[in-house]
């Protein structure tokens, strides 16, 4: 992405002066008349998104006001300012007047994720507005955006270009750019390093599509002996046809999304590299196109998987949990003190909670309260969902050990898969606790700071919970 937060500018700085409903009216009488008439005109209250745009005598942009919104509230959201990017012409900007405690960085990182554009296929378009951030730390705001500009821009771009190899190479980038460790297991491969699930859904794919199993590992400076294990998971389906339970067209159509929780995965371990986080980690990504061929896995096969149960596959549609299963044990082999899973794994969790808030699960009620609180200190919303036991038999099997479609009167389907990769996630006193995120990482309409398309989802907020556990 272009860069947006600047350090310094040789251009005078526009100011900005960020309201909430209720400070407008004292903020406007110490204005100038001008300004004061001009937002009577255009009816500036101060909304939330709401921007009003105050020339000089020339004509020339002179200041912006934004509304926050959140009459009353003591805390207006700083992500509001997403919206202030899509709305100012080219120029550099700063903010000039903000409530007091609204963080700095905070305000700075919304309007970095809120001037993402893809445009990867198309002429680049007119200079960006661009923020002169004082009082934070532009290094990191500048980390946290560019990763998660990377997620989206991975999401975004389409199968023909975002395919198993693409995948593994912006893997490796990473892994070369923070000094981490990568290996790469592909196609039959997988068979002989005891990844039998990963191979079963991504084997019908082209060869030159070939499934595949990334795994990165990193240590801080200096070592990491004696360091705590962070363990990432991330789904990637890299195009889901739905194997022979074939999806409808408009099922399909935005398919090249799933592989959203790889890209998220691979993102926050960026983040976590590049803030030298305290921290050992692994990024365990499997990779695989779930296509259609003679050599396709088919319903009521009963798969092999790297913990050892038998898997009936009740629906080849279903196929994210299956690779998911062998990246978990993986996981679970490393010890690690936390493991987290991100998948666009179920339509239900969208049933549940729709596009803009992704569930998690976990059992552990300390980690799920940390995760609550950074979420909420980053703006970057998540919803915990129970791990309800009376599901678990809906996955029981008349012919396996387990079976990824789970019977029908259980009808609660992000919980059920919660359940089924909970079978296989790390538990016991040599590891800590685990958690899944069934992210949707879509945007499905345009809004001001968020274009519709790709949306990293959850990885602000587990940064930022990351950081505070192991620091």
């Amino acid at each position: 992405m272009s860069e947006v937060i600047l350090e310094t500018s040789e251009i005078p700085a526009i100011p900005v002066h960020a309201l909430a409903e209720n400070e407008v009216a004292a903020a406007l009488d110490a204005a100038a008349p001008f300004v004061k008439a001009f937002a009577a005109l255009s009816e500036f209250k101060g909304k939330a998104g709401q921007a009003l745009l105050a020339p000089d005598a020339d004509g020339a942009l002179a200041s912006v006001w934004f509304g926050l919104g959140a009459d009353g509230d003591p805390h207006p959201d700083p992500m509001t300012l997403r919206q202030l990017a899509a709305k100012l012409p080219a120029g550099v900007y700063r903010i000039a007047q903000a409530p007091p405690g609204m963080a700095a960085d905070q305000m700075a990182l919304a309007f970095a994720l809120g001037s993402y554009r893809f445009d990867r296929y198309k002429a680049h378009g007119a200079e960006r507005a661009k923020l002169l951030a004082e009082g934070c730390d532009v290094a990191e705001v500048r980390q946290v955006a560019h990763a998660c500009a990377l997620a989206r821009d991975m999401i975004n771009t389409p199968a023909n270009d975002m395919g198993p190899l693409q995948l593994e190479t912006i893997a490796r980038e990473i892994a070369e750019q923070h000094g981490a460790q990568i290996s790469v297991i592909t196609g039959d491969d997988l068979l002989a390093a005891n990844y039998p699930a990963v191979h079963a859904v991504g084997r019908a794919a082209d060869p030159a599509r070939a499934p595949r199993m990334i795994e990165l590992t990193w240590a801080p400076p200096g070592g990491g002996a004696g360091r705590p294990l962070v363990c990432l998971v991330g789904k990637g389906v890299v195009f889901d046809t739905g194997g022979l339970d074939i999806k409808p067209s408009a099922g399909m159509r935005q398919m090249k999304k799933d592989m959203g929780g790889a890209a998220h995965a691979l993102a926050l371990g960026r983040m976590i590299m590049a803030a030298e986080l305290p921290v050992r980690l692994a990024v365990l990504v499997p990779v695989v196109e779930n296509a259609i061929s003679g050599d396709a896995m088919r319903p009521g096969d009963v798969l092999a998987s790297r913990k050892g149960l038998s898997i009936e596959v009740g629906n080849t549609d279903a196929e994210g949990r299956l690779i998911l299963a062998d990246a978990l044990t993986r996981a679970a082999e490393l010890q690690p003190a936390l493991t987290l899973d991100l998948a666009t794994l179920t339509g239900a969790a969208r049933v549940a909670l729709g596009p803009q808030l992704p569930p998690f699960y976990t059992d552990d009620d300390d980690l799920a309260d940390a995760i609550e609180r950074a979420a909420k200190a980053t703006g970057d919303p998540v919803w915990r969902m129970p791990l309800w036991k009376g599901y678990v038999d809906a996955l029981d099997s008349d012919v396996a050990q387990i079976k990824n479609e789970p019977d029908g009167w259980a009808q609660a389907g992000s919980v059920t898969a919660a359940l089924f990769l909970q079978r296989f996630a790390p538990a016991g006193p040599d590891c800590g606790p685990w958690a899944h995120f069934d992210i949707f990482a879509w945007n499905p309409r345009n809004r001001p700071g968020h274009p519709a398309g790709a949306e990293a989802q959850a990885i602000r907020g587990l940064y930022r919970m990351i950081r505070e556990r192991f620091s």
